[in-house]
């Protein structure tokens, strides 16, 4: 598996965030201990450790399936890659990305595999992938796909009670059967010895609803709510990462938390070694209009009538946020200084321009 063979441990005197470890097996059997530290986790930093989620094994052969895919001659991974239009799914070759206001090619790339496409195999409903994928599409990519969606939708679930709406508000949202932008990704950064101004991925929220990640060095780092630097977040073994995005903070009123993150070079020694990570995005159904449930939630009107007018009614579909987000991250569409702003998510804070931790 990518990523486990005699990689030098996390470091201990770098800058890191605690984040609030959450047993899934206790959120399953309903302790409302475990739900409150969920739900604080959420709401605060919208980031928290998941443990006992069952999802290991499938990750590992994720990892296997990315490796063999991601080392396909670049001639063969470029006839599945995305495009410039905001097109989400296929392979995303390095330096296609732009990663500031200069217009800084990225140095990473990855796969992202559609949950649609996993749930329709054989027959395609997006795109085609390459044979390695379709290989291993009913072994390893849609178990891994169907366990991941199980967990992110209890979670989103559990955290619907908690807002106060009515049962299976934000279920209805996130039809598994419907098209969506859920998806699987596969990501590998090069070893980076030289950290100088190096970012494999910028500052940004999460585009839809669950973020569940696993990976095995470090890079990962946060922008805590009125901070003014990055912290790594420490990989733990056995445990995934999860986060918050753009769309479960617009339906929330903004209770729920989408904090900006980026994914550094990994510190010290760990920088020699290619990163390697897997993440799972649960996102609504396409057709699903972005705005607050105020008026199935007092919880939710309360905070809406706190904020600013319109500020949780962007006014288009999760399949249009999602398009313009991607399709914006393209350095083909990079027109000047001011293309940075077309990327902007649900953030709040204004980003360090410090690259270092």
């Amino acid at each position: 598996m990518p990523g486990l063979t005699s990689l030098p441990p996390f470091p201990e005197d770098v800058p890191t965030h605690p984040l609030l470890i959450v047993d899934y097996e206790l959120i399953k059997a309903g302790d409302e201990q475990e739900i409150d530290k969920l739900w604080k986790a959420a709401t605060e930093l919208g980031f928290w450790y998941l443990k006992n989620h069952g999802v290991d094994e499938g990750a590992g052969a994720m990892f296997d399936m990315g490796q063999e895919t991601l080392a396909l001659p670049l001639e063969e991974k470029m006839k599945y890659e995305q495009g410039d239009q905001g097109f989400s799914f296929g392979y995303k070759a390095s330096g296609v990305q732009f990663m500031d206001d200069k217009g800084t090619k990225d140095i990473t790339e990855f796969l992202n595999i559609s949950k649609d496409d996993a749930l329709a195999w054989p027959t395609p409903f997006h795109r085609t992938y390459p044979s390695t994928v379709n290989a291993r599409m009913e072994s390893t990519v849609r178990p891994f796909i169907e366990q991941s969606l199980a967990v992110s939708n209890f979670l989103i679930d559990v955290l619907n009670d908690k807002l106060g709406l009515p049962k299976g508000a934000l279920a209805e949202l996130h039809q598994v059967d419907r098209a969506s932008g859920c998806t699987a990704r596969c990501i590998k950064a090069p070893p980076m010895v030289e950290r100088e101004n190096k970012t494999f991925l910028n500052p940004h929220t999460d585009f839809g609803s669950l973020s569940f990640l696993h990976n095995r060095l470090g890079g990962l780092q946060v922008l805590p709510p009125g901070a003014d630097k990055w912290y790594y977040v420490k990989p733990l073994p056995g445990h995934a990462i999860c986060n918050i995005g753009d769309a479960l903070n617009i339906f929330s009123g903004g209770i729920l938390r989408s904090n900006l993150h980026r994914v550094m070079p990994p510190p010290k020694d760990q920088a020699q070694h290619e990163r390697w990570s897997l993440v799972f995005f649960t996102r609504p159904n396409d057709d699903v209009t972005l705005r607050a449930l105020a008026e199935k939630s007092p919880k939710i009107a309360e905070a809406v009538s706190k904020a600013p007018l319109g500020k949780y009614e962007p006014g288009v579909t999760a399949k249009q946020w999602l398009a313009r987000r991607v399709g914006s991250q393209r350095a083909t569409n990079y027109k000047g200084p001011e293309s940075w702003k077309e990327r902007i998510g649900t953030e709040e804070t204004t980003i360090p321009l410090s690259q270092a931790y």
